[in-house]
């Protein structure tokens, strides 16, 4: 019998006041719907600046921090209360958050009268490519009474033209109309400009924000005034619609739902909502043959966009099993490895890192494209897949193949012209143009390494030996280039570029060496043995000459070194996890268990600082350090971790990169991005 996710999640919870609780942790900003680089919109939940996590009271904003206007209401016996957004009524009590890897679950009331169960449930199937290619989340309201009284109740809910496009003088053009039971608003920019953004925000394809067309629903749009005084005054819309598009900002459109629950008493009565977006072709891509546009992967299930919404409306029930399964597995493996200050931690994750992607393509020939959300806006980075691949290895191997193939494709038709591996696909997402230049930010060693960690790491987890055989030649190349650079690394960047450029880096040695080894591995699975014992034998002898010239061996404890040769410095070494996690064996475990023992040495209030060089730190790397760390080392770094989350002045979609003093950003702020994947590398190394 399986426990269910309630008694799972411990009760690491936190009071705001007298008036919410917060469970498992009151974080920066709330996933409220995040399901791709463009519907991706948050609660401000930071103590500074926002309303401390309450649903009522402010607006959700996009994830770069522009609001997304999305408002509800409730009428309760005549009375009218906002549940989300400032409307400008009275708003309700909330009692109670929580998150789950999928969910966030508000608990509201009434005037103690009535209870709200309010779900944003945005799923993560990550097997399942049908329902994963669909860009839509979902908003259900459940209410019941609390008093045993029954009481009349309609339910309100509408979103703004904010959502089709970052410039709010572009204009905005709308319908509305219904599908096989389904009501829906459809709302897009009147000029589309494909393939662009404005304030990262995707100009161009169509939003559908939806309901059940019952009897007891009606619909209106125009001026956000209008629209939510007819509710407000008459507990129902007029069904009638604003033809007057015009620019977003002017008298602020938006398109309402409300809907007759009729008399409520303690058997709850419910309203479902759909928000998604349709794009028709969703990117382009200078592959193996030429540049041009790539199709939604939902293209290839789905005849039109309303047929997609149909089936994703009417999938609720299905929906939200799937997703229960979700949140069920990753608080089972978390509790399992580390206990609940490590569930803290994955659930936060888990909706940001898919939140980056998106599925293009067909079934036949599936990409899965990544944004380089908020510090380059790149596709495909490779030093950004790297610290999100656990993510995509625990949850469906085949993700991190998707997400590497158009990398290698690219490259393999002889459209990058240097020998080491590229930094991204693009340097500005959508547009997967490639780099047939050669000039992309340089970071040689750093892309040759983690493209042999991540292919080799993808075949192991799939049992796929076919990939390693397709791309042998190229990995070769790469190879080659990590022999020559890896002992004694020229002064360049590694992915803590933001950090500066440094000759002989300790942890980027360290990289290129275990890339090296699995390059050995990838060429003993394919049969070239002499191959496998060449790099085997450099690998090793690297890593001989790299413990002398990159530990601090007189120091108290010693450690690794920032750089060689530095002895007053250290860093996180987080790239041993590679080691650990192909199961290579390169590297003694006298060096694992040396830098167990010197991280609590140099921790502090809210983690291990990134290197000697600043005071910040980068969370996605404090856990693949976790995932490699003695137990006691391990759970410093998680609770530490879990306490910032729960204490940090920070308001916006997690950050990776924080102070490991003061919580707060550093100069440069990472929001939103997908490098939180990297929270569940101590999943794939357990044992």
């Amino acid at each position: 019998m399986q426990l269910s996710l309630g008694l799972l999640v411990a009760s690491l919870v936190t009071s705001i006041g007298a008036q919410s609780t917060f469970s498992p942790a009151r974080p920066p900003a709330i996933p409220l719907a995040v399901r791709s680089p463009y519907l991706s919109t948050w609660l401000d939940a930071g103590s500074d600046g926002g309303n401390g996590g309450y649903l009522a009271g402010q607006w959700p904003v996009f994830w770069q921090n522009q609001v997304t206007g999305w408002a509800g209401m409730i009428r309760v016996d005549g009375n009218v209360y906002t549940w989300m957004g400032l409307p400008d009524t009275k708003t309700v009590n909330q009692v109670a958050y929580e998150y789950t890897s999928t969910k966030s679950i508000f608990t509201m009331h009434v005037d103690n009268k009535l209870e709200m169960n309010i779900t944003f449930l945005s799923p993560i199937t990550p097997e399942d490519f049908k329902r994963q290619s669909l860009v839509f989340s979902y908003l259900n309201v459940e209410v019941s009474s609390l008093d045993g009284q029954d009481h009349d109740v309609q339910v309100y809910a509408d979103i703004s033209a904010e959502w089709v496009s970052g410039d709010r003088n572009a204009v905005a053009e709308w319908d509305y109309g219904t599908t096989d039971g389904v009501a829906y608003h459809k709302v897009y920019r009147q000029t589309q400009l494909a393939f662009s953004e404005k304030n990262e925000q995707g100009e161009w394809g169509y939003w559908y924000w939806a309901t059940d067309a019952s009897s007891g629903m009606t619909h209106q749009s125009g001026s956000a005034g209008d629209v939510r005084s007819e509710f407000s005054n008459n507990g129902k819309l007029a069904n009638q619609g604003d033809t007057n598009f015009r620019a977003i900002q002017n008298d602020w459109p938006v398109f309402g739902f409300s809907s007759d629950l009729g008399s409520v008493g303690s058997s709850p009565a419910s309203t479902l909502f759909s928000l998604g977006l349709t794009q028709d072709q969703a990117a382009q891509y200078e592959g193996a043959q030429s540049y041009g546009p790539v199709p939604s992967l939902w293209k290839s299930y789905f005849d039109t966009e309303l047929a997609a919404l149909a089936f994703f409306h009417h999938d609720y029930s299905e929906s939200t099993i799937f997703a229960t399964e979700f949140d069920e597995k990753v608080a089972r493996d978390s509790i399992a490895t580390a206990g609940q200050d490590y569930l803290t931690i994955t659930s936060l994750s888990a909706r940001q890192a898919f939140g980056a992607t998106q599925l293009c393509g067909t079934q036949e020939k599936t990409y899965l494209f990544l944004k380089e959300i908020s510090s380059d806006g790149n596709m495909n980075t490779v030093d950004v897949v790297f610290p999100a691949y656990p993510i995509f290895l625990y949850s469906n191997p085949a993700l991190l193949r998707l997400v590497l193939d158009p990398l290698f494709e690219n490259q393999e038709a002889g459209k990058y012209p240097n020998d080491y591996s590229m930094h991204d696909m693009g340097s500005s997402y959508p547009n997967a143009t490639g780099h047939s230049d050669g000039s992309d930010e340089k970071m040689p060693l750093e892309e040759c390494g983690d493209m042999l960690i991540m292919t080799l790491a993808y075949s192991q987890k799939s049992g796929d030996t076919d990939y390693l055989k397709l791309h042998y030649n190229l990995l070769k190349k790469w190879t080659s280039y990590l022999v020559a650079d890896s002992l004694y690394p020229a002064n360049q960047i590694s992915t803590d570029d933001f950090a500066g450029s440094l000759a002989n880096q300790t942890n980027l040695a360290l990289k290129g060496m275990i890339g090296i080894q699995a390059m050995a591995v990838i060429a003993n699975k394919t049969g070239h043995r002499d191959d496998a014992a060449n790099f085997t034998s450099i690998a090793h002898d690297y890593i001989t000459q790299w413990q002398e010239l990159a530990i601090a061996k007189d120091a108290s404890p010693p450690h690794t070194t920032l750089s060689y040769g530095d002895t007053n410095s250290h860093g996180l070494l987080y790239n041993l996890f590679a080691d650990a996690q192909l199961g290579l064996g390169l590297v003694p475990q006298s060096v694992y268990q040396m830098q167990s023992n010197f991280y609590p040495t140099v921790a502090n209030k809210y983690g291990v600082p990134l290197d000697t060089r600043h005071a910040y730190t980068k969370s996605d790397w404090e856990c693949f350090a976790a995932a490699i760390a003695s137990v006691d080392t391990r759970n410093m770094f998680l609770k530490d971790l879990a306490t910032w989350i729960n204490e940090t002045p920070t308001n916006r979609p997690l950050t990776d990169l924080y102070d490991t003093e003061s919580g707060n950003y550093p100069q440069n702020t990472f929001v939103a991005r997908p490098v939180m994947g990297g929270s569940f590398a101590p999943l794939l190394v357990r044992s």
